[in-house]
């Protein structure tokens, strides 16, 4: 896999990021989120857990975990009507998707301790550098102030903010951790925006030069909030499985833009045909028995610069979405 170009590699998405999490935590109050000091000395914010959370703190916290180098935005769906009338979608616009999807919002550093375990994202990553992707992309960053985001509903133990203190080599009092419960608003909302970046991982599982990925966008429906973390996680998954549009433009010959486009679709997987939580329960809860070419966008279009070429494949599908929604 080739680099990013030189001239993306010396995007700072810590630094790009930090105005965006300094407009979160100055409207706290009127984005309903907790703003508390952590024994550490970091910050912890609270988007979901005995805070309410909301719309507008999600979509800040969806735009801080892409590094600042993505717009999201909310807007009214009509790829749907007549046949489900559910009009809340979430747009994500990028013109270094590689860097925000793949070098910052991507849920890659796994911590846990005694029982606790989450799934970080965002900007922080780049600086701790403990995934293997990272020399793939040829990408570290270098900050004094960094954020991490959990998909949790729960405080991270001591040991984890800790390890997160020691691999970031920040400061605590300039280190903020967020977190957002699936069964929250704001969880649901940044869960969603993951849309392109679900799109650029497959792409790289699939071994398409990263480097050949100009610009990206993405939109996918919002799901309502679930009040127990399993129905939670389908409809999260499902509204970008079944309810995901995203559209890349690269750099490459046709024979290759259309295979990526063949081959992107979640349709493309022997799995798909359940909503998420059927297939997550036929794999006994075990997401290693999930095939991995199902996490994807429904439907997808590559546009070829070099040719002018566009190529589609997959479908949105109404019916599994309806049946994930009512469940």
């Amino acid at each position: 896999m080739q680099a990013p170009t030189s001239a993306s590699v010396h995007a700072s998405v810590n630094q790009l990021s930090a105005p965006l999490l300094a407009t979160l935590l100055a409207n706290a109050s009127a984005l309903n989120i907790g703003v508390t000091q952590h024994q550490l000395g970091c910050r912890i914010v609270d988007a979901g857990i005995t805070h309410a959370g909301s719309l507008e703190s999600g979509r800040l916290i969806a735009e801080i975990c892409l590094g600042g180098l993505a717009r999201v935005d909310f807007a009214t769906d009509q790829r749907f009507n007549p046949s489900l009338n559910w009009p809340m979608a979430i747009g994500v616009t990028s013109e270094q998707p590689v860097l925000a999807c793949l070098a910052s919002q991507y849920a890659g550093w796994a911590l846990s301790h005694e029982g606790f375990y989450a799934l970080g994202s965002g900007p922080a990553r780049a600086l701790a550098q403990r995934e293997d992707l990272f020399a793939e992309l040829a990408y570290k960053d270098t900050a004094t102030s960094t954020c991490l985001v959990l998909e949790t509903d729960r405080m991270p133990p001591e040991q984890v903010i800790a390890k997160v203190l020691q691999d970031t080599q920040v400061p605590a009092a300039n280190l903020t951790i967020i977190l957002t419960p699936t069964t929250s608003i704001a969880g649901v909302v940044q869960i969603v925006a993951r849309v392109l970046e679900v799109a650029l991982h497959k792409a790289h599982t699939l071994h398409f030069p990263l480097s050949n990925i100009v610009s990206g966008s993405g939109v996918a429906i919002l799901p309502p909030v679930a009040k127990d973390f399993m129905t939670a996680m389908g409809r999260t998954n499902d509204a970008i499985l079944f309810g995901g549009t995203v559209n890349l433009l690269v750099d490459c010959d046709d024979a290759a833009a259309q295979s990526l486009a063949s081959r992107l679709p979640s349709c493309a997987s022997k799995d798909y045909g359940l909503t998420f939580a059927e297939v997550f329960k036929a794999a006994n809860m075990d997401f290693y028995k999930i095939d991995p070419m199902l996490f994807s966008p429904a439907q997808v279009a590559v546009s070829n610069r070099q040719t002018g070429a566009v190529f589609e494949s997959g479908q949105l599908n109404a019916d599994l979405l309806k049946r994930s929604f009512s469940d």
